[in-house]
């Protein structure tokens, strides 16, 4: 029987205590979970690669880290409007001059899937003529088409749960879903893709025909940025989370701190293993 150190004793609640705070109740994804990065991506190429009338120039869409910070701190203001910095290159990508916007809203925060969220803008295809280039008069498309914009190879995504609610949407808890595409598309007059044989207008001599999509290894290479917006609420804000770590946690350490001293003080031989 040797006794129990009781440092190890008191490391054991902080770390506890630590992991439980972190961990937090939140149940939407971050923009690092590989499995909701994996999801937008797929699911977006997967409705590239089967529009009608089929695309000759529809490229390959990988994920961008920068866009989804971008597409993350504009979602933390919980607005349902598109971001106001859209047209002010410098502060919404690093690299990028042109960048386009999708916005899904929904309440509560449990009707949330990525899935979901990419079929309410997909399914505007069938108010949207391509031969025309026109949205059925009084529906919206819009959403659809910077889906499918071809020139659009880039793709960040965010969720942000608003327990307050959404601006312009409820006041009920809800969530709001961003993505950020480069280069941007819906340009005034111009289609989203051309129609032809999948992947014969592929412009660069490397691109490969992957899934009827244009590919390149190159192009399509994940780039790392530092960058954070300068206008992202979280660099200025402490929210109701941020604030219940920063007074519940010195308090909660301080207590098992003084819990494990005074047993350790008057009970020396308390804690025991084998």
């Amino acid at each position: 029987m040797k006794q129990f150190n009781w440092q190890q004793f008191l490391c054991l609640f902080i770390c506890l205590d630590s992991y439980t705070i972190s961990s937090g109740n939140n149940p939407l994804p971050d923009i690092t979970d590989e499995k909701f990065i994996n999801d937008c991506v797929r699911i977006h190429n997967d409705n590239r690669s089967s529009v009608n009338p089929p695309a000759s120039n529809m490229l390959y869409m990988t994920w961008d880290d920068a866009l989804a910070v971008t597409a993350r701190a504009w979602a933390r203001f919980c607005v349902f409007k598109h971001n106001i910095y859209l047209k002010e290159v410098s502060r919404i990508h690093p690299v990028f001059t042109s960048v386009g916007e999708n916005i899904w809203v929904g309440a509560p925060p449990s009707t949330f899937s990525v899935s979901g969220a990419l079929l309410a803008w997909v399914d505007e295809v069938k108010d949207y003529n391509y031969q025309s280039n026109v949205c059925q008069p009084g529906k919206i498309c819009g959403h659809y088409t910077q889906v499918v914009w071809a020139t659009s190879y880039k793709v960040g995504c965010a969720v942000q749960m608003c327990p307050n609610g959404i601006e312009d949407f409820s006041n009920n808890a809800g969530a709001i879903f961003v993505c950020n595409y480069a280069t941007a598309g819906n340009y005034v007059g111009e289609k989203p893709y051309q129609e032809g044989e999948e992947c014969s207008a592929c412009k660069d001599a490397k691109d490969q025909c992957e899934a009827k999509l244009c590919r390149n290894i190159e192009r399509d290479t994940q780039k790392g940025y530092s960058w954070t917006p300068d206008w992202d609420p979280a660099l200025t804000y402490c929210g109701s989370s941020c604030i219940s770590i920063l007074t519940l946690r010195p308090l909660v350490l301080l207590l098992t701190f003084v819990s494990a001293f005074v047993v350790h003080r008057f009970y020396p031989s308390m804690f025991f293993y084998e």
